[in-house]
């Protein structure tokens, strides 16, 4: 019983911290995408707001990478557990300092500022969090199991998804636009301090992984494993890095993007818009559990593989369905790119960790994935604002060279290692 007790609280623990990140991340991109323009950046075009919208939203892909070697090192130095209540902590205090903050209306050039300070501490905080939740979780469970459990914290994004969506569909319904653009867009930013607070009760009550306390006693803990990493394990670097690029561009292009797109160029309502996608994140948890179940038996490279080449088709298929003018042929669209994510992302939470020793797994996790997510999802929402004038399939296009580059991660390794 305590040991049922002990992998419920191991598997909750990985699931709420990314289920927690991607709430964070989803309500800035939502909020990004309808109301961030004309409050932070009042001064330019409508267009010139949405791309400086969208400028901030791609700022804490930037500043990932730096939280993963500052979180990453004290990951693999000290332990993945206080490393986690840290970097939630970061994360979760920046989303809510989001909710107090002035308008460009208010005091001028200090508020998109600030906004950006902010931005940077959300994506320093999410640089430790996705690596440390999927270790949590992988470096816990039975050998024949990793995938199934590594799954947890891929299952944070269409949580977070659901919870962050549902939020600004019910406060759509509740408020007019202009009491939603004075004010109601804070809400969803406040509430995030009870995901947070929830997230640390779990998390304190946890100890440290098998695999890191086998690493400290004996003495398999680089000083520096940025550099052990970088040093001695470039290729699996590369190869996790490429390998992440998908899931990223399909989960923002088909998010974020298609919200903004589908609400102020095709002329959906945001209520028929969100309500569309919420039924179509469901698609992203049945791909993820799919995927990761079958990795266990097939492998992980192979269920990635999958996800990759739906990738390149989805990404085909984008012009002609998204701009259908049809909200049912839209719906279609977006749960396919979903479910396709849910096999290009799943097995990353089992893949990712057997690209690395214990000793730089922290770091290596970190670093592929979030090097992967600039590549993928920084600039996937300003890149495709900027080409969506000229053709949704060049967009597609975009999105199927997602797809190649994560497919050429995969060739870097030739196949999955596990060590």
């Amino acid at each position: 019983m305590t040991t049922l007790a002990s992998h419920r609280r191991i598997l909750a623990a990985s699931l709420v911290g990314t289920a927690v990140e991607f709430y964070d991340f989803y309500i800035y991109a939502t909020a990004a995408a309808l109301v961030f323009g004309p409050l932070f950046f009042s001064g330019q075009s409508a267009s010139a707001q949405l791309l400086l919208s969208y400028a901030t939203f791609g700022l804490a892909f930037v500043a990932r990478p730096v939280g993963a070697i500052v979180f990453g090192h004290f990951g693999d130095r000290i332990g993945r557990k206080s490393t986690l209540v840290a970097s939630l902590l970061l994360m979760g205090g920046s989303t809510v300092g989001i909710a107090f903050l002035p308008t460009y209306a208010q005091v001028g050039w200090i508020a998109p500022a600030l906004l950006c300070l902010m931005r940077l501490g959300q994506g320093l905080g999410l640089g430790g969090e996705w690596g440390g939740a999927a270790l949590l979780a992988v470096e816990n469970a039975p050998p024949h199991r990793r995938n199934t459990w590594g799954m947890f914290p891929p299952l944070g994004a269409p949580v977070g998804f659901l919870a962050a969506n549902g939020l600004f569909l019910v406060i759509g319904l509740l408020l007019d636009d202009a009491q939603f653009l004075a004010w109601g867009w804070r809400i969803p930013f406040l509430l995030s301090a009870i995901l947070v607070g929830l997230g640390l009760w779990v998390r304190l009550k946890l100890t440290e992984t098998p695999a890191f306390l086998e690493a400290e006693r004996t003495e398999a803990l680089p000083k520096v494993p940025i550099v052990t990493l970088l040093t001695e394990h470039l290729r699996a670097t590369l190869a996790g890095t490429f390998g992440v690029i998908a899931c990223f561009a399909l989960f923002y292009l088909a998010t974020a993007f298609a919200l903004g797109y589908g609400t102020k160029t095709l002329g959906y309502s945001r209520g028929a818009f969100l309500g569309v996608e919420l039924v179509a994140i469901w698609f992203l948890a049945g791909g993820v559990i799919v995927a990761s179940v079958l990795a266990d038996r097939h492998s992980a490279a192979r269920m990635l593989a999958i996800g990759f080449a739906g990738c390149i088709g989805v990404g085909a298929l984008m012009g002609p369905m998204l701009g259908s003018g049809s909200l049912f042929t839209v719906w279609l669209w977006l749960s396919g790119a979903l479910f396709v994510m849910g096999f290009a992302y799943g097995p990353l939470g089992g893949w990712l960790p057997s690209l690395f020793p214990a000793g730089v797994r922290y770091t290596g996790v970190s670093m592929t994935f979030n090097l992967g997510g600039v590549l993928g999802g920084a600039l996937a929402p300003i890149v495709a604002e900027a080409l969506a004038p000229h053709g949704l399939w060049l967009v597609g296009g975009y999105l199927m060279a997602a797809g190649v580059l994560s497919l050429g991660g995969l060739l870097i390794l030739g196949r999955t290692r596990e060590q």
